[in-house]
């Protein structure tokens, strides 16, 4: 069963992504999450082409991520093979952006954080700090903490595996992994369950 994707995305929204989708005909599939990407663009077999969105984002991240993937398939058209997240996929996803940028469909608390990071627009939202943070209202997934609220010195664990949280670099926490003895740099926005010692 196809899900439809206007129920994933701010109400606001709708007629422009709708547009879009028929101007640049893909399939579009809405996935379980996946623990590395919230979506993808590829061309299948018989020259048709796919974006793919993770069902676990909320409106606003699910809309950031479906017009990410659709800068990739106009820059495909317009450009044929360049750089994925290159100068031009760049300037094509900071103008699809363009329309979205209003209250009606981003909240102000969301806004000036997305404005910034479409300035130079990176590769995944997540690198960007605060962004990230404005997309989840702040708040963890539930059973989950922010690696920032975990006390330095303290075990968390993720992906299964327990680290102790160390010093703040300038945007990135040293933690040590507790099986290897490796010290690994975690971004500050990286949920985290807390270890209770």
């Amino acid at each position: 069963m196809l899900l439809d994707y206007k129920n994933f995305i701010p109400a606001e929204a709708i007629p422009f992504v709708q547009f879009l989708i028929d101007e640049h005909s893909f399939v579009l599939k809405i996935v379980n999450q996946r623990q590395t990407k919230h979506g993808d663009f590829r061309q299948l077999q018989h020259g048709k082409f796919q974006i793919t969105v993770n069902n676990n984002l909320n409106k606003h991240q699910f809309l950031l991520t479906l017009i990410h993937e659709i800068a990739h398939h106009v820059t495909h058209q317009k450009f044929g093979r360049v750089q994925p997240h290159g100068q031009e996929w760049k300037t094509v996803f900071q103008h699809l952006m363009l329309p979205f940028l209003k209250p009606e469909i981003y909240p102000l608390e969301i806004l000036p954080h997305l404005a910034n990071y479409l300035k130079n627009p990176k590769a995944s939202t997540d690198t960007d700090v605060n962004l990230s943070l404005a997309l989840r209202g702040n708040s963890a997934e539930d059973g989950k903490h922010f690696i920032f609220d975990i006390p330095q010195g303290d075990f968390f664990e993720f992906k299964n595996t327990i680290y102790k949280r160390g010093h703040k670099r300038r945007t990135r926490f040293e933690c040590l992994n507790m099986t290897t003895k490796k010290v690994y740099l975690f971004n500050q926005n990286v949920e985290v369950v807390k270890i209770n010692s």
